[in-house]
């Protein structure tokens, strides 16, 4: 068995054996005994002083995961002192509600929903640190056949399905507003997230609020054929808002901030891996979800990747970060659709003190 000397402590027993190697054999080997039995100690107490992190994802265990748990099977949290248990959620909402009660230090999150939440309630201490989805997956899924086309003039009459959870439907009145969409004509019907795909299927309804990458997979796996599937993603169409970030609750980054650093180190990390294979980063979402299938959640990462999070700008500016113009301007036709008791700035909302360097965040 290998055993490793840390620090100053390591040097001293290191220094105390060499002092020694000129006495007896016998002395030498009872001396190194209980140096080395020292030692192992020393590095029990440095894995028990591994910080506890409990972390929310918005959603199940499917392909946009991916770089969680590649973080996780890899040790990449480990290698950063971090002790990291990821469980997932019933959506955003519930994610940042886990957030702000202090009950998770930090999760997966619509930073549009921080927004609102931070101006309701200006006490609320939980900002977002690094930006997952550079180009938010909110999107309008409809068939074909129930008369949905790419003109927005289309949806007009039709009925949806809309889970009042869902942060695609919560941006909506930010998006009508931009578009100039009268909606007094339209029918939304507040489903369930298990029902609203199926619902759409069966021809309940013209179409659904939801993440791009969600209904388009879920409506494929479940046979209805691709050309009657038509996607609106809303950042099509004037949208400028930002989606799912890293989000921390402000007293964990305060008392902890060494841990923020880590957190988001080794997630950039898994984002690096997952996009150069995500094949195999899959497999490590279907570790951690007996119901699901790798075609189906390979087909969703890839989506994600290629539509949310390895766009040209973080080609170019590395993972994580903000165009702080861009954001100013999302945060301006947030403003549209409610007026704001005091504007936000950029940096009320989201704060890049805690990412790595631009170099350790590139991604091809």
């Amino acid at each position: 068995m290998r055993v490793w000397l840390f620090g100053e402590a390591g040097n001293d027993i290191r220094g105390t054996i060499a002092m020694l190697s000129g006495g007896s054999a016998k002395a030498r080997r009872w001396i190194g005994g209980i140096l080395v039995g020292t030692a192992a100690l020393l590095g029990s107490a440095a894995a028990w002083a591994q910080t506890p992190v409990r972390f929310s994802l918005d959603w199940r265990w499917e392909g946009p995961a991916a770089p969680f748990a590649v973080a996780l099977e890899k040790g990449y949290f480990k290698a950063e002192g971090l002790e990291v248990t990821i469980e997932p959620a019933a959506g955003s909402r519930e994610s940042l509600a886990r957030v702000v009660s202090d009950t998770f230090d930090a999760g997966s999150a619509d930073v549009n929903s921080l927004v609102r939440l931070r101006h309701d309630k200006p006490d609320i201490d939980v900002k977002a640190v690094m930006m997952i989805y550079d180009r938010p997956p909110f999107a309008i899924t409809g068939r074909r056949s129930r008369g949905i086309s790419k003109e927005l003039s289309s949806l007009q009459g039709k009925t949806f399905g809309a889970p009042q959870a869902d942060a695609a439907y919560a941006i909506w009145p930010v998006f009508k507003m931009v578009n100039k969409i009268d909606d007094s004509g339209m029918k939304f019907e507040n489903v369930g997230f298990p029902v609203r795909e199926p619902m759409l299927a069966q021809g309940e309804v013209d179409a659904v609020f939801g993440f791009a990458f969600t209904s388009y997979i879920n409506l494929k796996s479940r046979g209805v054929p691709v050309e009657d599937i038509l996607t609106l993603l809303m950042s099509d169409y004037g949208l400028e808002t930002y989606g799912n970030a890293i989000v921390v609750s402000e007293k964990f980054a305060k008392e902890k901030p060494e841990a923020v650093k880590g957190l988001l180190r080794a997630i950039a990390r898994g984002v690096q891996d997952t996009a150069k294979d995500p094949g195999s980063a899959v497999d490590a979402v279907l570790m951690r979800n007996d119901l699901a299938k790798k075609e189906v959640e390979l087909d969703r990462l890839k989506m994600a990747l290629e539509q949310n999070m390895i766009t040209p700008w973080v080609k170019e500016n590395g993972f994580g970060g903000i165009d702080h113009e861009r954001f100013a301007r999302a945060l301006d036709q947030i403003g549209q659709a409610f007026s704001y008791k005091a504007k936000p700035k950029p940096e009320d909302v989201f704060t890049d003190e805690f990412l790595p360097p631009a170099d350790q965040r590139k991604v091809n």
